[in-house]
């Protein structure tokens, strides 16, 4: 974990679960997180908490649906700290339903924060990276992203084979100026299950979720590529329960 120390990274949708497990896990080893989520008072909890550990750690309000507040929030990161070294694209939304439902709205959601959220979130970095020579894009996939989840998952996991997909292209765009690495998490304890409004789907994903892990788990598999040497790009990591079958 020697080379996570000293990097300035920020996380989207970071007041809670995955987002919020990884800066307090990479906080705790070095890192100077950035944290950004819609919920402004979280945030400056998680913050107050890691500073009363002697941490380094700033809250930035917000929604990745919003491409300008994207860029600012990069743009305001980059100002605090000098620079951006890692970029942790986490928000997401999973809204299960079978497509009959016709849950249009919610699909919606689904394409603006999982997909359009994950490439503001890189247009706003690259070209800190590519000034920088250095960089790294860690994206939030999905074992949705592997194989589709269904019945109910279609749309989800349209949109998780979308990051995948967007993370190897960029993977092979980069070249040598920055890394990049996708994430594909199967159940992991969060507010992720909660994401339908369909009552029925809802409660079965739920039922589903005993079996998740911590959090934790998907902070370790971030901080893993995190710490490699500068020419070692972690490309995938594929976790789930080991009593997870899909």
């Amino acid at each position: 974990m020697e080379g996570i120390a000293g990097k300035i990274v920020l996380i989207t949708g970071g007041s809670s679960g995955l987002g919020e497990a990884t800066a307090r896990y990479l906080a705790a080893r070095g890192a100077y997180v950035a944290i950004a989520a819609r919920r402004r008072d979280r945030l400056d909890e998680i913050v107050s908490e890691l500073e009363a550990l002697g941490q380094t750690a700033r809250a930035y309000t917000l929604d990745v649906t919003n491409r300008q507040n994207v860029a600012d929030v990069v743009k305001a990161v980059e100002q605090d700290f000098g620079r951006l070294d890692v970029l942790v694209n986490n928000a997401g939304l999973m809204a299960i339903a079978p497509m009959k439902r016709l849950m249009v709205d919610e699909w919606d959601r689904m394409i603006d924060i999982n997909i359009k959220g994950v490439l503001y979130g890189i247009a706003a970095a690259l070209p800190i990276f590519e000034r920088q020579k250095s960089g790294h894009v860690i994206n939030l996939s999905s074992i949705a992203g592997i194989k589709v989840f269904a019945p109910g998952g279609s749309v989800y996991s349209g949109t998780k084979f979308a990051v995948r997909a967007i993370s190897d292209g960029l993977r092979q765009e980069a070249g040598n100026a920055f890394r990049v690495t996708s994430i594909e998490p199967g159940a992991v304890e969060s507010e992720l299950k909660t994401g339908s409004g369909d009552t029925e789907s809802r409660q079965h994903v739920e039922a589903f979720y005993k079996i998740a892990i911590p959090a934790e788990s998907v902070a370790r598999a971030i901080a893993f590529a995190i710490s490699q040497p500068d020419d070692v790009d972690i490309n995938e990591i594929v976790l789930r329960p080991t009593l997870q079958e899909f």
